[in-house]
């Protein structure tokens, strides 16, 4: 592979000159303080040159920490860090960056304001004060024409995709040949096809000998695919080191947790309950009356377009109806548009038969709960306490209330009976919502939205962003709704999950529904290309 000119490559280190190929990393006894708690302690790992080395482990053990350090963002308050042998002491992400290292980040980075050329010349960091464009394009094309990802250097940010979004992030640190590059969940956004167009690229770099990559994941699959060796962090401390071909995700999974993993278990419980419904009415047939029926439904977006386009789909009692779909395609306005939160323009939304405009009243007596999205800004009230945003949904009606009267003791003692029932790590029911973590705003969220029966639940990407164990409960939650007779209508941008969780696949594209698939004889590929775009026409879902 040919690469261009290295944008910096007579950029020194005091004495030091910038070598080139992939770098060898071993952090020893490394650890990181945080006031009295200890995000890293004494941490040891080894990456070889020209591997890919997964990090895995729980959302707070660590590894964000880890490569901060690597990266400069963070300095370790002991240990080393050492390059090919050498130790260095990364005081700051330029530094890092003249060391050979460069990282994308989970969320985006992009100059919204300027064109795919300017934002990879300035992830070089030495601009020149005059550009001497043609010459700069030229280098550039033949920099895209190495590698898979072809982008309109003219294109802003508003005019890609979230795919390609993500590739141009990547493309930013390989344009500046990186010896190490961190990637942290570098495919959240991606679809399959793009995911493996991704990694498959980042290996070969490192099979070359350019670079050497370290990979953020959740996703076991990714692992046992791309990667050649794993460390695996449990609060703030490395405990196991494996190579790839001689592990497995269950394995995985076991050090994770920190004892027999449950996700074995997990498992067999889910395909157990699969089972236990797969042959009841609802499985076999349609029922006259489904629990959610969409029809027609048209919604704008926030720039003034269309963003739901006359879609139609219906979810039946004891099903869960999954849908995929890249980022932007009109989900989350979909979401909105269903519960209240975004203007429908036309089409209906029944709920048993019954008509449902996701008034407040509606809810509690069709029994239609959600799990949204980043639930800390979109089912909570962050300075609220614990306790009076576990009773947003019912506070009016009895026994929180009794003519007129609320009760708060009786707010306090539900609350405090849930914060044990879902596991809540708090300071105790009178602490403000936004002092709980990601994961505990998402259970206590879960405690008031699931509580009593259940005819509609509506969750949107409701794991994103949290840890394993997490990710476990709630989606053992989700399929008790589905096997207590409730429909569930599941939008996620984790293929995985649909495929693992759901009866029934629809691939959202453009605001319509374009593809529709039984989850168990769903195809990836298939279902990848839909995403992306590919051989799409607007499809109506019985």
């Amino acid at each position: 592979m040919t690469q261009p000119a290295h944008p910096s490559s007579t950029a020194t280190i005091g004495a030091l000159p910038r070598t080139q190929g992939a770098m060898a990393l071993e952090t020893v006894d490394l650890s990181k303080h945080f006031g009295s708690f200890t995000a890293l302690n004494q941490v040891n790992m080894q990456v070889a040159a020209g591997s890919v080395h997964a990090l895995l482990g729980e959302n707070g053990a660590g590894k964000s920490t880890l490569v901060k350090c690597v990266a400069g963002f963070q300095r370790a308050d002991q240990g080393s860090i050492l390059l090919d042998g050498r130790e260095h002491d990364i005081l700051s992400p330029t530094i890092a960056r003249e060391l050979g290292i460069g990282m994308v980040y989970q969320h985006f980075t992009l100059a919204p304001g300027m064109t795919v050329a300017e934002n990879l010349l300035l992830a070089a960091g030495k601009v020149p004060a005059v550009i001497q464009w043609k010459k700069q394009r030229a280098a550039l094309q033949d920099f895209l024409e190495t590698t898979p990802f072809q982008l309109d250097l003219d294109a802003r940010p508003a005019d890609l995709s979230a795919g390609e979004k993500q590739k141009l992030e990547l493309l930013k640190q390989l344009y500046l040949q990186p010896r190490l590059l961190i990637l942290d969940e570098p495919t959240s956004v991606l679809t399959p096809q793009e995911a493996d167009e991704v990694l498959g690229h980042v290996r070969a770099i490192a099979r070359s000998g350019q670079c050497t990559v370290i990979m953020i994941t959740h996703k076991f699959r990714e692992v046992m695919a791309y990667t050649d060796s794993v460390t695996v962090l449990r609060k703030g401390q490395a405990v196991h080191h494996c190579n790839v071909a001689d592990t497995d995700p269950d394995l995985l999974a076991s050090a994770m947790m920190g004892n027999d993993s449950p996700r074995s278990v997990q498992r067999s419980t889910k395909k157990l309950a699969t089972l236990s419904t797969v042959d009841s009415p609802a499985h076999t047939k349609q029922t006259d009356t489904p629990a959610l029926r969409i029809e027609q439904l048209q919604a704008m977006g926030d720039r003034g377009t269309l963003a739901v386009h006359k879609l139609s789909l219906e979810v039946q009692p004891g099903e869960i109806v999954g849908v995929a779909g890249i980022s932007g395609n009109g989900q989350r306005e979909l979401v909105e548009a269903l519960v209240g939160q975004r203007k429908r323009i036309a089409g209906t939304v029944e709920v048993n038969g019954q008509p449902y405009d996701a008034k407040r009243a509606q809810n509690h007596q069709l029994k239609v709960r959600s799990l949204p999205e980043e639930p800390l800004q979109n089912a909570c009230v962050a300075e609220f306490s614990v306790a009076e945003n576990m009773a947003l949904r019912d506070f009016d009606h009895p026994p929180l209330s009794w003519h007129g009267l609320l009760h708060f003791a009786r707010w306090r003692e539900r609350a405090k009976d849930w914060i044990a029932s879902y596991g809540i790590k708090t300071q105790g029911v009178n602490a403000p919502m936004q002092s709980l973590s990601g994961g505990n705003v998402q259970r206590a969220v879960l405690a008031r939205e699931l509580a009593g029966s259940i005819n509609v639940l509506i969750a949107s990407n409701p794991v994103f962003g949290l840890d394993f164990a997490a990710v476990e409960e709630i989606h053992n939650r989700i399929l008790q709704v589905r096997n207590n007779n409730g429909a569930v209508l599941l939008l996620s941008e984790d293929l995985d999950e649909l495929l693992e969780l759901s009866d029934r696949i629809v691939v959202m594209s453009e605001g319509r529904i374009v593809f529709e698939t039984p989850a168990k004889s769903a195809d990836r590929q298939a279902l990848g290309a839909h995403m992306g775009g590919g051989h799409n026409k607007e499809i109506v879902c019985n």
